[in-house]
């Protein structure tokens, strides 16, 4: 059986052309029309990613007036992100809606798809996220770097992908882990935003205000202020370099 993929979107006919390019790469979809619907058989059915369209409406599918919103979407993202079997989110978005995309990957999104938007690229979308979150325990794969990074309190095991700090395990997006790993093999280097986007993301082009987004969640959770971070360091009109602290 393959992995599981919970399609979130109340318009039948996007629903059913992304669930056909989905199965047709081997994976199992399960459909929401609405974002109640979207919890309940998160719960129910455990997916391994969820696609999330943010326009959806404030009830039932079946209820043509629903209005439909942004806010629904944002909901649903946020409740998901904050349950402990959080898996990778995938946000559908309309193209004017960059301030929801913004909040979206605030919230702890890991990816987007703009529409139109391609059924293939979303595919190989989903594809690349569940890649990069799929050794989250376990032996390390042959072509995973057995790394493990320490920053004073800090410490990053790439092969597991697993992140403490104070021995804590730190709750990291697949996208925030993967930049954080990044930031940590290039320690002291100044990274430009495009370069994050496309070493990170495998973009070669996109909104640049995705990789200030997962700066500053990012900062949330490894800096002692994030708002004047000593670890990732912002270089004015560049971009980022990371600054071991050598505790």
């Amino acid at each position: 059986m393959g992995q599981r993929v919970l399609v979130v979107d109340d318009d039948p006919t996007v629903s059913d052309v992304v669930r056909r390019y989905l199965e047709r790469a081997g994976f199992e979809v399960i459909l929401a029309g609405d974002g109640a619907t979207a919890l309940r058989k998160f719960s129910a059915e455990k997916p391994d990613l969820v696609i999330l369209d943010l326009m959806l409406p404030s009830s039932d599918a079946g209820n043509d007036r629903a209005p439909r919103t942004a806010h629904v979407g944002l909901e649903v993202c946020r409740q998901l992100r904050g349950r402990p079997d959080g898996v990778p989110i995938v946000m559908l978005t309309a193209l004017g809606e960059e301030a929801d995309r913004v909040l979206g990957l605030q919230l702890g999104a890991d990816d987007y798809v703009t529409k139109p938007f391609s059924p293939r690229e979303l595919v190989l979308r989903v594809q690349s996220v569940l890649r990069r979150a799929g050794n989250t325990a376990g032996p390390t794969s042959p072509d995973t770097p057995a790394e493990t990074f320490i920053d004073g309190d800090l410490v990053v095991d790439a092969a597991r992908r697993r992140a403490t700090r104070d021995g804590v395990e730190l709750a990291l997006t697949v996208r925030e882990f993967d930049l954080l790993v990044f930031l940590l093999r290039n320690p002291g280097r100044v990274v430009r935003r495009a370069e994050l986007l496309k070493s990170v993301w495998g973009w070669t082009f996109g909104d640049q205000s995705t990789v200030t987004v997962h700066v500053r969640r990012l900062r949330e959770k490894v800096e002692d202020d994030p708002a004047q971070p000593r670890r990732i360091v912002t270089v004015w009109g560049v971009g980022y370099r990371y600054e071991l602290s050598h505790a």
